[in-house]
């Protein structure tokens, strides 16, 4: 296999609980310098009246008294084999004796830090990132009043980075979601989390942007921007308006120069209406959410094919192919089709087309803004299910023994497409063909993969030879199926 170029770096730092305070370290490690020359003048500190001109002065303190509460530190566990530097012959009592080496820890057990919001008190329901609580063995909550407990993990969905767990205790105090769809910018915010493990912070500030997306590395995207400072183990908390409604989840703030390099007041919150959208679908699907998807593959509008096509705009997803029995051919949308808009939300590309797609639940109604022959039309469409796996014996019996799932939309974000090699069973045909879990299929028999629905397309007809382009790890090749 020829190498390839390793992805650009993410610079969307996720605000990962699971930083020490010591992080702060390099925060305090320059110290203050005064001009030797010149006198230093400490100037009178003063409070501020409690009145002025027979008004008090506002505060967010009353309003903070019922919302502060409502968010929770989360800690996650999850155990870690150690790697002996004996390797294999470590777990060998009697190699052990004779060497004289003694018992060692074989595993420890690694702690993350984060935050969560108690969106429904009567039921214990809690939201916090699904980045928080990945992977972990046991999650535990901490309360404002002091109060520890254990936590049961109801789902998660990591393309949105939404986790939903319960705590089965009394006397909570839950935060009402808000409409985040009426927020706007310039409308003030105030962000209540643990960073650093610090214990509960506030910041304030103000909405800098909604609708954010194109933050590569971050999955679906429909951001909150704010400049609030978000820092590390924010992860999850509240964003509050001024009423004290959740109007969003924290998730990430974004700093070029790492997350631990200080807050520049680019944060990012999940919108509340998204976040009650995914925590419905994982009470209602067993932990899972369940996507819709229009059946279609497009492309970018370019000048070049914006001129072929008859446009002056030069905005948009140009429809390439429509999958049989799919959404967008019951809605009458045909190859060379321009989606300029969908819901009265701009497209302005293939990427954006696929976002806004992926927010969507199933069933959901569609009202598409298209151009064709140069012309404005509407369409209406329905999304239906989008597969989350495929068992590879039902595209082609060249595959048995392979599954295949669809990439995380994160990787998609950072500029990879194509399908995820799930699984691989031993001794399976396709294991012995040389196909291994965690492989990226990026083409079939010479045709482009984006998606899981377009690669089981790509086997009607099935191909009298099936090449697959396959990338593993930074390297690129091909792969025979016998």
């Amino acid at each position: 296999m020829r190498p390839l170029p390793t992805l650009l770096a993410l610079t969307a730092a996720a605000a990962f609980g699971g930083f020490a305070a010591t992080g702060l370290r390099a925060a305090l490690d320059t110290p203050a310098q005064a001009a030797p020359s010149a006198p230093v003048i400490i100037p009178s500190v003063g409070a501020l009246p409690p009145v002025v001109n027979g008004q008090p002065l506002p505060s967010l303190a009353p309003m903070l008294q019922r919302v502060m509460p409502a968010v929770v530190n989360v800690y996650s566990r999850q155990t870690v084999k150690l790697r002996s530097p004996m390797g294999p012959f470590a777990d060998d009592p009697v190699f052990r004796r004779m060497l004289g080496i003694p018992d060692m820890p074989r595993e420890r057990v690694q702690q993350s830090l984060g935050s969560g919001v108690i969106i429904d008190a009567k039921n214990g329901y809690v939201i916090t990132n699904h980045h928080v609580i990945e992977n972990a063995d046991g999650v535990s909550v901490t309360l404002s009043d002091g109060r520890s407990v254990e936590a049961q993990f109801i789902g998660s969905d990591p393309d949105t980075d939404v986790a939903l767990i319960r705590i089965p205790t009394g006397n909570l105090t839950e935060i009402p979601l808000a409409d985040s769809s009426a927020l706007n910018v310039g409308d003030f915010v105030v962000a209540v989390g643990n960073p650093f493990g610090l214990g509960q912070t506030v910041t304030s500030g103000i909405v800098s942007a909604v609708g954010r997306s194109g933050i590569r590395g971050l999955g679906y995207q429909n951001f909150i921007q704010t400049d609030a400072s978000i820092n590390p183990g924010n992860s999850g908390g509240a964003l509050v308006n001024l009423q004290g409604q959740l109007v969003g989840i924290n998730t990430a703030s974004f700093n070029p120069q790492g997350s631990m390099a200080g807050n520049i007041g680019l944060g990012f919150a999940i919108p509340s209406n998204l976040a009650r959208s995914i925590k419905d679908q994982l009470i209602a699907n067993n932990g899972v959410v369940i996507r819709g998807t229009l059946g279609l593959e497009s492309q970018t509008l370019t000048p070049e094919v914006a001129k072929g096509l008859g446009l002056t705009d030069t905005r948009g997803a140009v429809v390439t192919r429509i999958y049989a029995g799919s959404g967008a051919a019951a809605a009458g949308l045909k190859t060379g089709d321009v989606i300029v808009s969908a819901n009265n939300e701009r497209i302005d590309s293939a990427e954006s087309l696929h976002n806004y797609e992926g927010l969507q639940p199933v069933g959901s109604p569609l009202a598409l803004g298209i151009r064709r022959d140069g012309k404005p039309l509407t369409l209406r469409a329905t999304l239906k299910e989008q597969p989350r796996a495929l068992a590879g014996a039902t595209l082609d019996p060249r595959l048995t023994g392979a599954s295949f799932a669809e990439l995380p939309e994160s990787l998609r974000q950072a500029g990879l497409s194509g399908v995820l090699v799930k699984d691989v069973a031993r001794g399976s045909r396709a294991a012995q063909s040389g196909l291994q879990p965690g492989d990226v299929v990026r083409g079939a028999s010479s045709e482009e993969i984006t998606d899981l629905a377009g690669f089981q397309a790509s086997f009607s007809p099935k191909p009298p030879q099936l090449v697959l382009s396959i990338q593993r790890g930074n390297a690129l090749g091909n792969l025979l199926l016998q």
